[in-house]
């Protein structure tokens, strides 16, 4: 028999499980997807933030264990450039770094050019050359911004690199679950944006496209203690429960 959820949205425990960082809309979207895997998807074991990759793997928003063991995973997006930080490939990578090349070369560059005015202003200074002083001055300072622009820009490059996202389309996240689904806001991109491999939920619990049904190894085990290990630690949090160390 169906059975369909009521979420208490009045009730002061219902905010419990909310992260810090987390805005009211992610936050009621999570459920919405809870919701979707209880009544459509029919899974009895659901949790929130659940790493399934192992103790230093990636987390995924909600996960449902359905009939037939399947494993449905939901990555709760409530904006675009949310949904941009994980929809990159390898392609995007090696753009990546071959800009932070660039870059790179860009900044010794300006280095030699701050060097070289430098000198020339010194020189000239020691000669006692005169008149274009003020001009000299700003050559180096020009030089030395430059110098600060791009090398700014190359760190950043870099740490991009290091944080860059590739969820939607790494093989080894794909092979984490049988059903993989975006939930967004309703309309906030097109079907013909979805990433290989995945569905779209909407925040009214709706399937919008079905998820292709993946062959995946059977991973029930670990998956059941995954989901277990998240509700033990959201049961704590909203209990305020603390866990003190020698």
């Amino acid at each position: 028999m169906p059975s369909f959820l009521e979420m208490p949205v009045d009730s002061g425990t219902f905010d419990d499980f909310r992260n810090r960082n987390e805005t009211e809309l992610t936050y009621s979207m999570k459920w919405a997807a809870w919701k979707w895997l209880w009544e459509v998807a029919e899974c009895r074991l659901i949790g929130f933030e659940v790493r399934l990759e192992g103790p230093f793997g990636r987390i995924a928003d909600v996960v449902g264990l359905g009939p037939e063991n399947r494993v449905f995973l939901i990555e709760v997006k409530s904006s675009r450039s949310d949904l941009r930080r994980d929809d990159n490939n390898e392609r995007t990578r090696e753009k990546l770094v071959a800009k932070s090349k660039s870059l790179d070369a860009v900044v010794e560059l300006t280095k030699s050019v701050l060097s070289a005015a430098s000198r020339s202003a010194q020189n000239e200074s020691a000669g006692g050359v005169g008149g274009s002083g003020s001009l000299r001055s700003r050559a180096v300072s020009t030089a030395e911004v430059d110098v600060r622009t791009f090398a700014r820009k190359s760190d950043s490059t870099k740490k991009r690199i290091e944080n860059l996202s590739t969820k939607f389309h790494d093989a080894a996240y794909l092979r984490c679950a049988d059903y993989h689904y975006i939930m967004a806001p309703h309309r906030m991109f097109r079907t013909t944006e979805l990433p290989e491999q995945w569905g779209l939920l909407n925040q009214r619990s709706e399937t919008v496209v079905e998820a292709p049904l993946k062959q995946v190894k059977r991973v029930t085990q670990h998956v059941m203690r995954a989901i277990g290990r998240s509700n033990t630690r959201d049961l704590m949090k909203a209990c305020e429960v603390r866990v003190a160390r020698d």
